[in-house]
């Protein structure tokens, strides 16, 4: 059998391998550098939900709540829990869902709907990114573009970030490793 066809056949398995290869090997990107975003990524660690959590002093909710889901792959969260860092190739997936209060038996309080919002990864990668993170705004199952350095996310997480510019403050699993481990920035508030 030419190699072309033995090529053909083995495509599918080779492209299963590379996908698999992202997701435990640290984040995949294609040629043009933009992010492959993670199948997987609800089977990882999860480290915090928040509803209509905003750092804006007005919220821009447009009349609907909103559920926060942060999960972290499991490699980095291993690194994390003896050093607390966060390692070179962490990615920290925030994932945003609706809120509905009307539903089902409920009658008090909201619940997650299957609708997502939104799906934003934290990469840290200290070769590949200006001041070792990037932020990538994904959509479904697309390949990311880095979002530009000059948007408001580098500066905030530079400000405000506890633990490797990351909002570890509000991840209550990781707060007392990191403070354990004297990598929690003291200067800034602790919820």
């Amino acid at each position: 059998m030419p190699i072309s066809q033995r090529l053909k056949l083995l495509a599918p398995c080779l492209l299963f391998l590379l996908g698999a290869a992202g997701a435990a090997g640290g984040p995949l990107f294609t040629d043009r550098n933009e992010l492959v975003p993670p199948a997987d990524y609800r089977e990882w660690v999860f480290l915090e939900a928040g509803i209509d959590m905003s750092y804006n002093e007005k919220a821009l909710m447009a009349g609907h709540s909103m559920f926060d889901n942060v999960f972290v792959d499991p490699a980095s969260w291993a690194s994390f829990k003896k050093t607390g860092h966060w390692p070179d190739k962490t990615m920290l997936v925030l994932e945003v869902r609706g809120a509905n209060s009307h539903g089902s038996i409920n009658k008090h309080g909201q619940y997650q709907t299957g609708d997502v919002m939104g799906l934003e990864i934290h990469v840290r990668d200290e070769a590949r990114f200006k001041g070792g993170w990037g932020f990538f705004q994904a959509e479904g199952s697309k390949p990311a573009k880095l979002v530009p350095y000059d948007a408001q996310c580098y500066a905030c997480h530079q400000a405000h970030g506890t633990v490797d510019t990351t909002f570890v403050q509000f991840y209550p699993t990781a707060r007392p490793i990191a403070m354990k481990a004297g990598t929690y920035r003291e200067d800034l508030p602790t919820p």
